[in-house]
């Protein structure tokens, strides 16, 4: 007893000692707790969620990646470790499982404390850390998971989201391999599950036979997109059917079909993007934090640039600046295009070694406790637009401000983009680099906007912009050499994007740190930068 005593003092000691060495604004407990009920409140009734935390993902030999926590596990745990596991039941399990033996509604399963691999590769919190820190009642060792006495036969529908196979086998005997081959074991997973396959099934059944026609018209799509499942009879005799009672009677196979097991790797998606589309107050203060330190970026690289810079310099100033403000990892790859590379619209080799008199559209973003901005800016590197860049950027911003001014509440997601694309098309016909305003593809390939939150491109539902999205408007033009217009507009590539909160009172630019106008831009890169001294050795 004495000794056990004594154990648990340590642990204590250890993680009052832990806790005091790291940031204080992570997501609390608390928010973790409240996105499981949301969870819990859009499951159906008699259904089970299982989460599976993000594989350990290898870079080269004995060396893996910097571990990143699955966003959706992380939104709902604060956990970042891999190897876990959380179960949501959508109603108290009050036939206790003998593990438990209370009532409960949610368990997690985690990596154990070890102390010979936390000596090489970090602590870990272990259950005990979990259930002071995290706020769970009931975790276990992930090990445990495999030995859990849990019947998912018993479940109308158990949600997950299907595999992707990027995991290996570790030596580890609960690592990630381990837990997800028990899961399909418990949950008698057939060996040719299709998840497009049942989400086609689902649809079918759920639609009234008097609306076949319409789901007959998507089943065809995917037929035509998805060539694997032209080898499923059902799918394909209901596309072709002529007739109702031919849907009708194939509807009803399909129905027997879906009965025999009870999975279902749709349903969690749709939930986790109603959830993720819209950001509490908490989740707006990082995600604020995280814009505002990548407009500081763009704002210290305008001052510091210079002809002689290389695109990989310039990355590094905008990195420099994240890890200053203790942004763990950049959102994504980050992106510097000089010139003509600014037309590859995710050129991420940044390699070329002078930007000279170029424009250098910069595409980058910090990511702060698990939040991602994404903020291009587009500048000339040697100070000042010349008459075409300018000609060029004035039609972005343009359509820019045009995207802004309509993401406000209500609005269709489209309704950014349309606004953007109409002011640049008409741009680039008055300019003589299009004869007709359809060809505008050409030139603006992409979209305009997309949410933004634990991932770059985050969750949602894409349909009426709602209060407290928060979305990106990002026009761009871009003009590869040996376009068919006139080389005087070869390689000039602009994209000016910004991070927008949408709220009752109009759009909020949580970006607008980052100078924006072409004499903005040029004033502040005839400032001053604290990096102008900072002069290295030459080396061959």
């Amino acid at each position: 007893m004495k000794n056990t005593i004594v154990g648990c003092f340590l642990l204590f000691v250890g993680l009052m000692a832990w806790s005091q060495n790291v940031p204080t604004d992570y997501l609390s407990a608390d928010f973790h707790k409240g996105r499981r009920k949301a969870v819990r409140d859009l499951m159906p009734k008699n259904s089970v969620a299982v989460f599976f935390a993000n594989p350990v993902r290898n870079r080269a030999n004995d060396v893996d990646y910097v571990y990143h926590q699955d966003p959706d596990f992380y939104y709902l745990t604060g956990y970042k470790e891999p190897n876990a596991v959380l179960l949501i039941f959508s109603d108290a399990q009050i036939d206790a499982i003998d593990a438990i033996g209370a009532s409960f509604n949610e368990v997690l399963f985690v990596q154990k404390r070890d102390e010979k691999a936390e000596q090489w590769t970090g602590r870990r919190l272990g259950v005990q850390g979990v259930l002071k820190q995290l706020g769970f009642t009931h975790a276990f060792n992930a090990e445990d998971f495999i030995t859990f006495d849990i019947d998912f036969s018993k479940f109308d529908k158990v949600l997950f989201f299907n595999f992707k196979h990027d995991y290996r086998d570790s030596r580890d005997p609960a690592d990630l391999y381990d837990l997800i081959r028990s899961f399909k074991e418990k949950s008698n997973y057939p060996s040719d599950y299709d998840p497009t396959k049942q989400q086609l099934y689902t649809m079918i059944k759920s639609t009234e036979i008097e609306n076949a026609a319409n789901v007959a018209q998507t089943v065809g799509r995917y037929l035509r997109y998805h060539k694997e499942l032209n080898s499923d009879s059902l799918l394909l005799g209901y596309a072709e059917a002529v007739d109702l009672q031919s849907r009708a009677e194939i509807r009803e196979q399909v129905s027997l079909k879906l009965k025999s097991n009870n999975l279902d790797s749709n349903m969690l998606g749709e939930i986790m993007n109603i959830l993720r589309e819209t950001k509490t107050k908490e989740e707006l203060k990082l995600l604020k934090k995280a814009v505002e330190i990548s407009a500081v970026g763009q704002l210290e690289v305008m001052k510091a640039m210079h002809s002689n810079m290389s695109e990989t310099e310039i990355q590094g100033v905008h990195e420099f600046v994240y890890k200053k403000y203790g942004a763990e990892y950049e959102g994504y790859p980050s992106i510097v295009g000089g010139g003509n590379n600014g037309c590859i619209l995710h050129y991420i080799e940044n390699n070329k070694p002078k930007v000279g008199n170029d424009l250098v559209l910069m595409d980058l973003g910090a990511e702060y406790h698990g939040y991602t901005a994404d903020v291009t800016r587009t500048i000339p590197a040697n100070g000042r637009f010349n008459k075409e860049q300018k000609q060029i950027y004035s039609i972005v911003f343009e359509a820019q401000e045009a995207g802004i001014k309509a993401s406000v509440v209500g609005a269709p997601f489209q309704a950014p983009g349309m606004a953007a694309k109409e002011v640049i098309a008409r741009g680039l016909k008055k300019l003589g680099i299009i004869a007709d305003p359809k060809e505008v593809g050409k030139y603006f390939p992409h979209g305009t906007s997309h949410y933004l939150g634990l991932d770059v491109h985050d969750k949602g539902t894409y349909g009426p912009l709602k209060e407290n999205a928060v979305i990106t408007v990002e026009p761009g033009i871009y003009i590869p050499e040996g376009s068919a217009c006139d080389e005087k507009w070869w390689g000039i590539a602009v994209r000016i994007e910004d991070d927008i909160l949408i709220t009752g009172d109009g759009p909020v630019n949580l970006s607008q740190m980052a100078p924006r106008t072409i004499k903005e831009i040029e004033a502040v890169m005839r400032e001053a930068s604290p990096l102008d001294n900072f002069i290295l050795p030459h080396l061959d």
